[in-house]
C-alpha cells in the first residue's frame, strides 16, 4: 500500500512502525474472509482492509475523527482472525489498538456513551467494583425494560445484565478468591517448581473456581502457585478501549508485583486462565517498549506468561479420573490468534477421555471480545447466535473454552453446560465436578 506522509509526521516516533505496517498490505483480500464483521455485513468497510484505509487516511491527514470513521473502528473486535489469514504478515492489531488510542484522544462521544464508557473503564478492571457491579445486576434486573428505553445506550444497559450470571448460592464456597500467598503442592510431590498464577479482575468476580482448579491441578502435579501482591487487571480492557496511559499503568503494577517473585522465590511461569489477558501479558514488551524504565522487565514478565493449557501439556498429569462426555470446544480468538495455540487444549481433553468435536467457523469469533458485547449489542448478538447454532450442532454434553469473556458470551445463548478447559482437567484428574455440569 502506497502512503503519503510529510517529513515532520515521520519525526513522530509512533508514525514510521505503522507506516510499515500500512505498506505490507498488498489489498489481496484475504482477510474479508475471516473477518467477523464483513462476513454479518457483506460491508468493505467492516472489513480489515477497508479499515486499513481508514486508519491510513487518518494519519496522513492528521484530520479529527469523525462519526463515520468511529463507527467501523469500534464495530472492530480485535479478534486478530485477519492476522492468521493474512498472507503478507499485516500487523493489524497495532493499527486497530493505535486508532482505538487516536480516537479516544480526539473524538468527543455523546454524553450518554462517555458516561457508560466511563463507568466500565472503572468497574471492569476492578474485582471489587466489578463484584458489586454483578450484585447490584440482580437487582436491576427487573428494570431492563425501563433501562431499553434509555436513548443512546438502552440496548447496551440491557445487555450489561443480561450478561450478568446469576448470584451464586451464599453457601457456595468462594474457593477461587485467589489472595497473595502461595497454594503448595503435596510435600510427596515438591520438586521445587514455583510458578505465579493471575487472579484477574472480571474472572475473580465472575467465575472464582477457575482458578480454584487451577491451583489443584497445578498442586497435584508439584508445582507451588503463587498470587503475587499487587497484582490486578492485566490493562487489556482498559488498552482495547483507547485509555493507553491507565493501561500501561496497571501493566507497570503488574510488571512490579511479579518481578519481586522472580527476584525473590523465582518464578517458573506466570499461569494465565483467561486467554484474553495472556495475550495483553505476553504484549507487554512491545506495550511498554518506549519506558526505559520498564522495558527489560516487560520484555521478561512477557516471555514466562502461559496459558494454562499451554503449561499444562508439558506436565507429567495422570487422568485418574477419565471422562467420557462429549466435549465442543471453542478456541478463544485471543489463544488461536492472539497467542497461536490451538491444538494443545484439544490434545489435553482429549488425555483426560474427553471426546473432543471441533464446530465450523472454529475461526470466527464468538462476540464477546472485552467488553464488545456490552459496547456492540447487535453484532455481538449476531455473532453469538452464528457460534451458538454451529456448537449445539455437535450435539455435546458440554462447551468448553478458555476465556471468561468466551464462557459468559456463549453461555448467554444455550443451555448447553458451558465450563473452562481447566476445569474439565481438574476433574479428570481428582478434583470436583465442574458446577455447570450439575
Amino acid at each position: 500500500m502506497q502512503t503519503h506522509f510529510a517529513p515532520e509526521q515521520l519525526a513522530d516516533p509512533h508514525i514510521p512502525p505503522l507506516e510499515k505496517i500500512l505498506r505490507s498490505c498488498v489489498h489481496c483480500g484475504f482477510c474479508t474472509a475471516t473477518c467477523p464483521t464483513y462476513l454479518i455485513t457483506g460491508d468493505e468497510r467492516e472489513s480489515p482492509r477497508g479499515r486499513i484505509y481508514l486508519i491510513k487516511d487518518l494519519l496522513e491527514t492528521g484530520r479529527a475523527p469523525t462519526d463515520e470513521d468511529v463507527g467501523p473502528i469500534d464495530r472492530c473486535l480485535s479478534c486478530m482472525a485477519c492476522m492468521t489469514t493474512c498472507p503478507s504478515g499485516v500487523e493489524y492489531r497495532r493499527l486497530i489498538d493505535h486508532a482505538h488510542i487516536l480516537v479516544e484522544r480526539r473524538y468527543r462521544r455523546p454524553l450518554a456513551e462517555r458516561l457508560l464508557r466511563a463507568a466500565l473503564a472503572r468497574l471492569l478492571p476492578s474485582r471489587r467494583a466489578f463484584g458489586f457491579a454483578l450484585r447490584l445486576a440482580a437487582i436491576g434486573r427487573p428494570l431492563a425494560p425501563i433501562l431499553a428505553r434509555a436513548p443512546g445506550i438502552g440496548g447496551k444497559l440491557t445487555a450489561m445484565l443480561a450478561l450478568a450470571p446469576k448470584p451464586a448460592s451464599k453457601s457456595e464456597p468462594r474457593s477461587g478468591d485467589a489472595r497473595p500467598g502461595v497454594s503448595k503442592a503435596p510435600a510427596t510431590l515438591a520438586k521445587g517448581r514455583r510458578v505465579a498464577l493471575l487472579t484477574g479482575c472480571a474472572q475473580a468476580a465472575l467465575a472464582p473456581d477457575i482458578n480454584a482448579a487451577a491451583i489443584r491441578l497445578l498442586n497435584r502435579a508439584g508445582i507451588d502457585v503463587v498470587s503475587a501482591a499487587g497484582e490486578g487487571c492485566c490493562g487489556a480492557m482498559l488498552y482495547h478501549m483507547g485509555h493507553e496511559r491507565r493501561a500501561l499503568e496497571q501493566a507497570r503494577v503488574n510488571v512490579d508485583a511479579w518481578m519481586r517473585e522472580i527476584d525473590g522465590g523465582g518464578l517458573e511461569a506466570i499461569i494465565v486462565t483467561t486467554s484474553g489477558c495472556g495475550s495483553a501479558i505476553k504484549d507487554y514488551a512491545h506495550m511498554l517498549r518506549d519506558d526505559p524504565a520498564y522495558a527489560d522487565k516487560a520484555a521478561r514478565v512477557a516471555a514466562l506468561a502461559k496459558d494454562v493449557s499451554e503449561y499444562v501439556g508439558g506436565l507429567d498429569l495422570a487422568f485418574d479420573n477419565p471422562q467420557k462426555l462429549t466435549i465442543a470446544y471453542h478456541p478463544a480468538c485471543s489463544l488461536q490468534h492472539g497467542q497461536k495455540i490451538l491444538e494443545g487444549p484439544k490434545t489435553l481433553l482429549r488425555r483426560a477421555g474427553f471426546e473432543v468435536r471441533s464446530p465450523v467457523e472454529a475461526h470466527i469469533c464468538c462476540g464477546s471480545a472485552g467488553n464488545y458485547n456490552i459496547l456492540q449489542p447487535e453484532m455481538a448478538g449476531a455473532l453469538r447466535s452464528r457460534k451458538v447454532a454451529h456448537l449445539e450442532r455437535l450435539k455435546p454434553d458440554a462447551i468448553a473454552a478458555g476465556n471468561i469473556g468466551c464462557l459468559s458470551q456463549i453461555a448467554s445463548g444455550t443451555a448447553t453446560p458451558v465450563v473452562h478447559t481447566v476445569e474439565l482437567l481438574d476433574w479428570a484428574s481428582g478434583g470436583p465436578r465442574p458446577a455447570a455440569l450439575g
